[in-house]
């Protein structure tokens, strides 16, 4: 059985056992209702007979107006003191001399076994003269109006179920149908057909819907570590292949030499490809970790004045002739993740390097402006063509291979562009062909919820 069917079977179960105990009680409660009525009712009666009778001076009875001998079942008696029947007719089989008790309800037994409620009151109308008012009423059997009771209780518990029923098993089914859709897109993508598959029920408070969010969530980060797995896979298998090439030859040709000075060489050749893949796996591993959250940006409050000076005053490597120049606004704070903007800068920095001009220029400014952080890497190099602006961004993509020499892989600048997405921020770039380019990073200087989801 579904869990749909099982809740449905439960909740009508239940609700078959609460009308039924109820039923029950009503039953139980029926007799004793009927009963205190009958005796309410005598009582009633008697007493509103009991102001209605008076003595005349002349000594006979009055009974005045809404005084009733029968009433509803209700017989009204009137004795002397000593017992006499002065007015009034009891019942045919309604009990004989039964004692008077003033205002004392009580049950006594016909001679055929019929039970009487009897109540008396001792009515004086002088010191010695008085009369006992006796109502007289037959005790009413249950039986039929607990037979009524039943029958229009058990329509009323066979409608009851069955509406019950019919309503549960809607709620039931329409609370199990946004399950139905988890169970379904989790099936799919367990398959492979479609990891792009989401639930896409609306947003709401109830435990199904924050599970269907839960869940779209999960997809998303389980389609976005498989891209980001097949982009790996891709990448390395694709830039792999030259530096592997590269060294399975060398070796080949390093076995027909045999020189001392051939084999450095061949072994110069071999490290300088090595090294090469060395630095592109851990590109691509760091970028990976980056896309996929298993490497956390961390954000701190920092001096990036203090940064961004440091590593301009150790930047290695910078070639002979080459001018650095910086224009830094001292104590500019920001929050930032100081490992990965110092690698951003690096990485801006290598680039004007690697793309400047002999005995060139480069220039890095840092600015805040209206709670903006700016910093650009500019050098007069050779420039960008127009129409490989939209293209310096992509993997493994180099404006000019010739100058990106043993060390560029083409993942530099992508990487540059992901720190600044992580940041809240953007990379932009203006170049001419022939008087060099400008890298700008603009980010915010305080820390948002974007960046403390990140």
């Amino acid at each position: 059985m579904s869990v749909k069917v099982k809740l449905t079977a439960w909740i009508t179960a239940l609700l078959l056992v609460l009308v039924a105990a109820s039923l029950l009680f009503l039953m139980s409660v029926t007799s004793t209702v009927v009963t205190e009525n009958a005796a309410n009712q005598l009582e009633t009666t008697v007493r509103s007979n009991l102001t209605a009778v008076s003595q005349a001076e002349d000594g006979t009875l009055s009974m005045g107006e809404g005084f009733s001998f029968v009433r509803s079942g209700v017989y009204t008696l009137l004795y002397n003191e000593s017992g006499a029947l002065l007015a009034g007719q009891p019942p045919l089989d309604s009990p004989d001399n039964v004692a008077f008790e003033n205002g004392s309800l009580r049950t006594d037994y016909a001679a055929d076994g019929d039970a009487y409620y009897i109540l008396d009151f001792w009515l004086p109308f002088g010191w010695d003269d008085g009369l006992w008012v006796r109502g007289l009423m037959q005790v009413p059997e249950s039986t039929g109006v607990t037979e009524d009771l039943l029958e229009i209780s058990l329509v009323l518990l066979l409608l009851m179920v069955a509406v019950g029923g019919v309503g549960a098993y809607v709620v039931v089914r329409s609370a199990f149908r946004p399950l139905g859709k988890i169970v379904s897109a989790a099936e799919s993508i367990g398959e492979g057909r479609d990891l792009s598959r989401r639930i896409g029920l609306k947003p709401g408070r109830d435990e199904v819907s924050r599970l269907a969010t839960a869940f779209d969530s999960m997809f998303a980060r389980l389609e976005q570590s498989f891209e980001a797995e097949k982009q790996f896979t891709s990448d390395a298998s694709h830039e792999l292949r030259t530096p592997i090439a590269v060294i399975l030859a060398q070796c080949a040709e390093a076995s027909h030499h045999d020189t001392p000075e051939e084999h450095r060489q061949d072994i110069a050749v071999i490290d300088r490809q090595a090294r090469k893949m060395q630095a592109l796996v851990q590109q691509l591993l760091q970028m990976t970790r980056l896309e996929q959250g298993t490497q956390r940006a961390t954000f701190e409050e920092a001096d990036l004045s203090e940064l961004v000076s440091v590593l301009c005053e150790e930047q290695p490597g910078l070639p002979e002739g080459t001018t650095l120049h910086t224009d830094i606004q001292p104590d500019v704070t920001a929050v930032f993740d100081v490992m990965l903007l110092s690698r951003l800068l690096q990485n801006l920095m290598n680039n004007a390097i690697r793309y400047g001009r002999k005995n060139g220029n480069i220039w890095v400014t840092l600015r805040r402006m209206d709670g903006e952080i700016l910093l650009s890497v500019r050098d007069d190099g050779i420039g960008i063509a127009p129409d490989r602006l939209d293209k310096i961004f992509t993997r493994f993509y180099q404006a000019d291979p010739s100058r990106s020499g043993s060390n560029g892989t083409g993942l530099g600048l992508t990487m540059v562009r992901q720190i600044a997405h992580l940041h809240s921020g953007e990379v932009t770039v203006e170049s001419a062909e022939g008087k060099g380019s400008c890298f700008t990073l603009r980010f915010p200087a305080t820390l948002t919820a974007t960046l403390e989801e990140k």
